[in-house]
């Protein structure tokens, strides 16, 4: 039996990658149940921006297989590595390290469809007047356009495997979303990848161009597109409380601009504070909020702060891969901060918390916290305490709880 597989990759063009695939030809009367039985593969990294003419092989490593019934053509999403077998500096995946199904991510993908590359967004015309947005979010019939394509593309995620959770028209004419879940950070990733590259496929049978631009139109009253990320830790779904959410709040807030950098090319033409929005230089939190940075969902808040939350502030043409490490990484040094504190603070045998923190306005940083331990009578400091990341500059960590 002939099998086509299609292998699937991300090139090395910066900021953001482009998807690239080929097709392997095998004959084989056995089913493919995993990467272990798809070969790895060469291809020219000389032409993608990952290698040089002189030195151009890299290797297509299969990492996750998405095929349906009958197997006739079998999807393979791929790493990049080097002939060494060392991953690739374009290799984000890589960087997630390896797999964790205690985190879930959920991501919410808005793109508008165009005629055409270079063309005009479907349903806009260059000339004349267009009624404003208002009526095309969830609309039908005259209220929308492209949607044969959307639900082909919902059809093709479905019948290989991808857990794509919905679809809808957006806001803006011509702009659509669908959402992606999973539990485990690199599942969910890989999973979008593979969504938008279906997307993508589809688009050329109807010969039209995908835009994953964050604000593709600039003129009149439109929205832009972004890709809110949904997510949640065991701790947030099962343990939660107010002051442990307040404390992730602080560190989303402390770590902005890292997040920023990471969250996709362009955002500041989106990110206005307009539009359901929050500017690209602030930072805000609110129940049921879409202007905010972080929504807090209304089940969430009611239910005793467990459950999850969602970031609204990655634009729709980001990496996934680096928009997962870097939350990933602020939600550690929230944990580890507060483990900090917490080991710090019981041995402060002449200090209230609550009236440490007030003295501070909001949670002390690490250096307020070691003059409160310092002078108290009982100061012992221990070595595991000075090597936690949470030693940082104060200056690094800029929290108020109380603002929010």
């Amino acid at each position: 039996m002939i099998r086509k597989i299609e292998y699937v990759w991300l090139d090395g063009y910066s900021p953001e990658p482009n998807l690239r695939s080929k097709i392997k030809i095998i004959k084989s009367d056995d089913r493919i149940f995993s990467v272990d039985d798809i070969p790895h593969w060469n291809f020219d990294g000389s032409s993608t921006l990952q290698a040089e003419g002189s030195k151009s092989d890299c290797i297509l490593k299969p990492v996750r297989v998405y095929s349906n019934i009958n197997q006739t053509k079998v999807y393979v999403l791929c790493e990049v590595m080097n002939p060494n077998g060392t991953p690739h500096e374009t290799n984000d995946r890589a960087k997630l390290g390896e797999e964790d199904k205690d985190i879930w991510f959920g991501f919410e993908q808005e793109y508008f469809i165009r005629e055409g590359k270079g063309k005009p967004v479907l349903g806009h015309k260059t000339e004349g007047w267009m009624e404003p947005q208002g009526k095309y979010y969830c609309g039908v019939g005259s209220n929308v356009v492209g949607r044969e394509l959307v639900e082909e593309h919902l059809d093709m995620c479905l019948e290989y495997g991808i857990n794509i959770t919905g679809i809808n028209a957006e806001v803006a004419l011509g702009q659509w979303e669908f959402q992606v879940f999973s539990e485990g950070k690199i599942k969910a990733c890989d999973d979008l990848w593979m969504c938008r590259y279906f997307l993508d496929k589809i688009s050329e049978k109807y010969n039209n161009h995908i835009e994953y631009h964050p604000k593709p139109i600039l003129y009149g009253e439109w929205n832009g597109s972004g890709l809110h990320t949904n997510f949640s830790t065991k701790r947030m779904r099962e343990e939660g409380g107010e002051k442990y959410f307040q404390s992730l709040f602080s560190a989303l807030e402390a770590r902005q601009d890292v997040h920023i950098k990471n969250y996709g090319s362009d955002n500041h033409l989106r990110l206005t504070g307009r539009y359901e929005t929050q500017s690209i230089d602030k930072f805000s939190c609110g129940v049921s909020d879409r202007g905010a940075s972080i929504r807090i969902p209304a089940q969430t808040a009611v239910n005793d702060w467990k459950g999850y939350l969602e970031d609204r502030r990655p634009a729709s043409n980001g990496n996934p891969y680096k928009i997962a490490k870097v939350l990933i990484e602020t939600l550690d040094m929230a944990d580890e901060l507060n483990e900090t504190l917490h080991n710090m603070f019981s041995n402060v045998n002449t200090k209230n918390f609550d009236i440490i923190r007030e003295k501070y306005n909001g949670i002390p940083s690490s250096k307020d916290l070691l003059d409160e331990y310092r002078n108290d009578e009982n100061y012992i400091l221990t070595d595991e305490m000075m090597e936690s990341k949470a030693n940082i500059p104060s200056e690094e960590l800029k929290f108020d709880v109380n603002s929010k």
